[in-house]
C-alpha cells in the first residue's frame, strides 16, 4: 500500500511556526490563515505560496517573501525539508513545486480555442499520472500585444510559456504567459485521407490531440481511401472543422515507409532543412589551422557502429611515462570542433537549436545538422585532415583522474572501425585492417578501458540490465527481424571514454567560472522511492529509507536479483522510479553515473547541448573563434529547457515509430499464440511484452476471465477474488494476439494462461475491502464493465 502523506491542514510539525519562543498564529478552522510578517507561516500557508508561486518558490525567495531571518529561517529550513519527505512538494532545480506539477517553464503546444475563444496549449511532451497532457489556459493581453511587448502565439504554434496555477476554478489547471514563440503553425499537415459520400473527404488526425478536416472534392487530388497525405490548410474559423486541401500523397499507411513519417509529423519534428540553410552549410570551408595544435601524426581511431555516417569521436591511449605516475595511462579523446563551423545566431545554429538533436529512426535519420556539415566536413573520416576538441586525460593504474588538458587541434583519424571490428580483433582475429594496428593501438586502448573499469567500479554507477532491442528492416522496407545487439567491451570502452571527456569538460568550465548546461540527474523522488520500496518487500527485498540514497543501493537490490526469476522485473521497477536526465544550467550532479559534476561534450554532430559545451570551452581556454555569445549564457534557462523537451520529442518519436513498426509486421499474424512477458498492471488490465519482438500489447481485465479480479498496486499483480488465481509483473505468459492496429502502434492480446496462485498475504487484503460513504462493504478493486476498452 502506499504511504500516505500527512495532511498539509494537520498540526505543524514540531518546531514549526514558531519564532523566538512565539507560536505563529494559526487560522481557527474554515478560515483562511493570515500570514504574520517575520513569524514562520504555518504547512498550509506554506503550501499555498508554493502552490501560487512556483516561480518564486526558492528557499531564499520563500524567508524573503514572509520576512524571515535568522533562527527563522533555520525553522524554515526544517519545514520544507518535513514537506519534501512527506512527498507534498519536491525540487525543480532551485524552486519548489507541488508533486507532478508542471516545471514553471514548459514548451507547450497550442491545440485549440475554448468556447470564449481563448487559446489552449498542452506540455508538449509531459503527462500527468495518468498519461494525461493537461490543459492550460494561454493569456495574452491585447494592450501588450498592441504594444509588441508580449510574443503573440495562434493555433497549432510551439511556444516556450511562464506557467502559473489557475486562480479560477472549474477551467484548466494552469493558466501560461508566453515568453517566446518557438515554433510557428505551418500550413502542412499530415493524415489519413478517408473518402466521403458525394465525392469529398476528411483528413483523420495523426496526431491523437489534432482535429479532423474537411476536404471539398475539388481538392482531394490523386488522395484514395487509406493514403497518408500532407495538406494544405484552407481556412480556419471558430465555428465547424477547418478545410484543407490535398498537396502531396505519401502513400498508403500500410506501408512501413510512412511510419517514421507519422511520427515525424505526429510530434512535430523538423525535417526539412530551409534553404538558406542549406545554402550556409554549402558555402561552409575546411577549417584552417589557425588556433590549431597539429596532431595529424597522433594515431587517433574512430570506432563506432558498422552503419555510421557520421564519426564524431575518436581515441587514443598510450602509458604514461611520467615517473609520478607508474602505471598510469593517458586517455586522449578527439570531438568534432562543430563549433567552428556552426556560429552562435546563424541560421545553422538557429536551426540546430529548433531541431535539439538529430532523431533516429529504423529506416531513417532526422539529422540536426545538414550533411554537409555532419556527414562531411566535421565527420572525423579516416585519412582526412578534420578540425577538433580534444582532451588529453592522466589516470592512475588505480583509474583516478591525475589531470586533463583541453586543446583545439587539426586531426587525421588512423583508422575508421566498427564496435565488432575492434572487438574480434582483440579476441584474437585481426582482418587486414586491425591486424596492422592491434598492438599500437587498439591493445593499448584495452589497457587503459581496463584501468578506466578500476575507477568505475570504485565509483558505483547504476548498474541496470535492461536490454535494447533494434529493428532491422528489408530493403522494401518491412520489418526484418528484431534483435538486441551484444554488449561488447567494445562499447563500454568507448562509453566509459566518453563519460571522462565529459566529465573533464565540466571540470574545467567550472574552474574558470564559465556558465555551461550541465547534464543532471536527480535522485528518485520520495514518493518513487516508496513505491519502490512496497514492491521490493513482497519480494523479501529490503530498501534502506532516507533521503540520500546513492546508486549503489540500488546496485544492491539488483545483486540481490540477480539470476532470480523476477531479476527482469527488478531492473524494469528500479528503472521506473529513477527520475529522468534533463539538461540543466543548475548543476545538482549525476545520480545515475554516481557523478558530482557532468556535461555533455562528446556528440556535437547530434546534441545542440555538447555545442553549446563546446562553445564554453572555445571561450573559456581562449580557443579562437566560436566561442560562446553573452546573449547565449543569459538564455541558458530556456535553451536547457528547450532542449530537454526536444530530446524527450526524440525519444517518444523514436518509440512510436518501433511500436507502428512492430504491430504493422504482426497485423498479418492476428489469431497467432505468442510467448510474453508480464511487464504493466494497471487498474484496466495488463500490459504484456513479447520479447521476441520486443513489442507491447494490452489486455483489458474484462477479458481475464469470469473471477472478479483486483488490482493490488504494492504487489503489482491482479489476483482472483474467488480463485486466488492471477497475474504479477514479470510472470512468463501465454497469449493470442486478437487485434493489431499499425497506424496506432496497438496491440490486443487474449491471455491463454491460467495464472498463478497469489501469496496469502495478498488475498487478506482484498477479502477486508473498504466501505464507501454510507459505509457499506466496497470492493477495493475496479472492474471497468465489457466492451469499455
Amino acid at each position: 500500500m502506499t504511504r500516505i502523506p500527512r495532511d498539509p491542514t494537520e498540526t505543524p510539525a514540531k518546531g514549526a511556526g514558531k519564532k523566538n519562543g512565539r507560536a505563529a498564529r494559526t487560522a481557527p478552522a474554515g478560515e483562511k490563515e493570515t500570514i504574520v510578517h517575520g513569524v514562520v507561516p504555518s504547512r498550509e500557508v506554506l503550501m499555498r505560496f508554493i502552490a501560487e508561486n512556483p516561480q518564486h518558490a526558492s528557499k531564499r525567495e520563500i524567508a524573503k517573501a514572509f520576512g524571515l531571518k535568522g533562527e527563522a529561517r533555520v525553522e524554515l529550513k526544517g519545514l520544507l525539508r518535513s514537506l519534501e519527505e512527506d512527498g507534498l512538494v519536491e525540487k525543480k532545480r532551485k524552486s519548489l513545486v507541488r508533486p507532478g506539477g508542471l516545471p514553471p517553464v514548459t514548451v507547450l503546444d497550442i491545440t485549440i480555442r475554448d468556447v470564449d475563444g481563448d487559446l489552449i496549449g498542452r506540455p508538449a511532451e509531459w503527462l500527468d499520472d495518468d498519461g494525461v497532457a493537461p490543459a492550460v489556459l494561454i493569456k495574452q493581453s491585447s494592450v501588450a500585444r498592441a504594444k509588441g511587448k508580449t510574443p503573440v502565439g495562434g493555433l497549432g504554434d510551439r511556444v516556450l510559456a511562464k506557467i502559473f496555477p489557475a486562480k479560477e476554478r472549474g477551467g484548466p489547471a494552469y493558466t501560461a504567459r508566453i515568453i517566446k514563440v518557438l515554433d510557428k503553425r505551418k500550413d502542412a499537415v499530415l493524415g489519413v485521407f478517408r473518402a466521403t459520400p458525394g465525392g469529398g473527404g476528411r483528413l483523420m488526425p495523426i496526431d491523437k490531440r489534432g482535429e479532423e478536416l474537411l476536404i471539398d472534392p475539388e481538392f482531394i487530388g490523386d488522395a484514395k481511401e487509406g493514403d497518408l497525405v500532407e495538406a494544405h490548410l484552407s481556412r480556419i474559423g471558430r465555428y465547424g472543422l477547418p478545410r484543407a486541401q490535398v498537396q502531396n500523397v505519401i502513400g498508403s499507411v500500410a506501408s512501413e515507409k510512412a511510419i517514421s513519417m507519422i511520427a515525424i509529423h505526429a510530434h512535430g519534428i523538423p525535417h526539412v532543412f530551409p534553404e538558406r540553410v542549406l545554402q550556409e552549410a554549402e558555402a561552409a570551408r575546411p577549417a584552417t589551422m589557425a588556433h590549431r595544435e597539429d596532431w595529424r601524426t597522433l594515431p587517433l581511431i574512430t570506432i563506432d557502429p558498422a552503419d555510421a555516417k557520421d564519426h564524431d569521436d575518436a581515441v587514443y591511449a598510450e602509458p604514461d611515462s611520467s615517473p609520478d605516475n607508474p602505471g598510469g595511462v593517458i586517455v586522449t579523446v578527439a570531438i568534432a570542433d562543430v563549433s567552428w563551423y556552426v556560429r552562435a545566431r546563424s541560421a545553422l545554429d538557429l536551426e540546430a537549436l529548433k531541431r535539439g538533436n538529430s532523431v533516429y529512426f529504423p529506416d531513417r535519420v532526422v539529422p540536426m545538422l545538414p550533411e554537409r556539415i555532419s556527414n562531411d566536413l566535421c565527420s572525423l573520416k579516416e585519412g582526412v585532415d578534420r578540425p577538433a576538441l580534444a582532451v588529453r586525460m592522466r589516470f592512475s593504474k588505480e583509474g583516478r583522474k591525475a589531470g586533463h588538458t583541453f586543446h583545439r587541434i587539426m586531426m587525421r583519424s588512423a583508422a575508421k572501425l566498427s564496435y565488432q571490428q575492434a572487438q574480434t580483433a582483440i579476441d584474437g582475429a585481426p582482418d587486414d585492417k586491425t591486424g596492422p594496428i592491434l598492438d599500437t593501438i587498439l591493445k593499448p586502448l584495452w589497457e587503459a578501458y581496463r584501468t578506466l573499469t578500476r575507477g568505475r567500479e570504485r565509483r558505483q554507477p547504476l548498474e541496470l540490465d535492461v536490454p535494447e532491442r533494434k529493428i532491422i528492416l528489408k530493403p522494401d522496407g518491412t520489418v526484418d527481424r528484431v534483435f538486441v545487439p551484444e554488449r561488447l567491451d567494445a562499447h563500454k570502452l568507448i562509453e566509459e571514454m566518453m563519460i571522462q571527456a565529459n566529465v573533464a569538460a565540466a571540470e574545467t568550465l567550472e574552474q574558470k567560472r564559465q556558465v555551461l548546461i550541465y547534464r543532471v540527474h536527480d535522485q528518485p523522488s520520495l514518493a518513487k522511492q516508496e513505491s519502490l520500496r512496497e514492491f521490493l518487500a513482497t519480494l523479501d527485498i529490503a530498501l534502506a529509507k532516507g533521503g540520500n540514497m546513492r546508486a549503489n543501493h540500488f546496485n544492491g537490490i539488483l545483486a540481490k536479483a540477480d539470476g532470480k526469476p523476477y531479476e527482469t522485473i527488478v531492473n524494469q521497477m528500479v528503472l521506473r522510479s529513477q527520475s529522468q536526465a534533463i539538461y540543466s544550467p543548475e548543476n545538482i550532479g549525476h545520480f545515475g553515473l554516481n557523478l558530482l559534476r557532468y556535461a555533455h561534450f562528446t556528440s556535437p554532430i547530434r546534441r545542440y547541448a555538447d555545442l553549446i559545451v563546446h562553445r564554453a570551452l572555445v571561450s573559456a581556454l581562449g580557443l579562437g573563434e566560436g566561442g560562446i555569445m553573452p546573449e547565449e549564457e543569459a538564455a541558458l534557462d530556456d535553451i536547457a529547457a528547450e532542449i530537454s523537451t526536444f530530446e524527450r520529442r526524440a525519444m517518444a518519436a523514436e518509440r512510436d515509430t518501433i511500436d507502428r513498426l512492430i504491430a504493422h509486421h504482426l497485423n498479418g499474424r492476428v489469431g497467432e499464440e505468442f510467448d510474453g512477458r508480464v511487464s504493466g498492471v494497471t487498474k484496466a488490465g495488463l500490459f504484456v511484452t513479447l520479447p521476441a519482438y520486443g513489442a507491447d500489447g494490452f489486455i483489458p481485465i474484462s477479458t481475464l476471465g469470469r473471477d472478479y479480479f483486483i488490482y493490488d498496486e504494492a504487489h503489482q499483480a491482479l489476483s482472483g477474488e474467488k480463485s486466488g488465481l492471477g497475474y504479477r509483473l514479470g510472470d512468463p505468459v501465454q497469449v493470442k494476439l486478437v487485434e493489431a492496429v499499425p497506424l496506432a502502434g496497438a496491440l490486443r492480446f487474449e491471455m491463454l494462461s491460467e495464472g498463478r496462485k497469489m501469496p496469502t498475504a495478498m488475498r487478506s487484503f482484498h477479502k477486508a475491502g473498504r466501505r464507501d460513504r454510507t459505509g457499506a462493504r466496497k470492493r477495493p478493486g475496479t472492474r471497468p464493465p465489457r466492451g469499455r476498452h
